[in-house]
């Protein structure tokens, strides 16, 4: 099983962005500990803070890999082409989020991307990932 975990914008300030809310961890500490623990997946990661390289690596693993675990970030209530691109490949995805995004300000309460997402996981920290993940095996 071959699956990727796509972070979005800001994402690759954890350890350091508002700990009280994304914890005090680095996403690369914490996708090693992934790797340990799920050593029968292929797990990939990749994050930019551009919509068109999330897009770009949407298209480029949307027909080979067995699944996407995406923390859009703030893209999830802004990109329609993020949404588009979901939509256009075969891949499932699985829309993922640190915080419970319903408890946070208003404007967070809006997915582009639920509705064309295989599941929504929010909520349980960094563990999300790996309902992510296991929604998969």
């Amino acid at each position: 099983m071959k699956l990727l975990i796509l972070n979005g914008p800001n994402l690759n300030l954890l350890g350091k962005r508002e700990p009280e809310i994304y914890g005090l961890e680095t996403f690369e500490d914490y996708f090693r500990k992934l790797q340990l623990k799920y050593k029968n997946v292929e797990l990939d990661y990749f994050q930019s803070n551009s919509e068109g390289a999330i897009i770009d690596k949407l298209h480029e693993v949307g027909f080979s890999y067995d699944g996407i675990v995406l923390n859009a970030g703030a893209y999830t209530h802004t990109s329609v082409a993020i949404a588009d691109a979901i939509s256009g490949i075969t891949t499932p995805v699985v829309e993922v989020h640190i915080s419970n995004v319903h408890q946070r300000e208003t404007f967070r309460h809006h997915s582009f991307l639920s509705a064309v997402c295989k599941g929504v996981i929010l909520g349980f920290g960094l563990k999300s990932y790996d309902l992510g993940v296991e929604s998969f095996l």
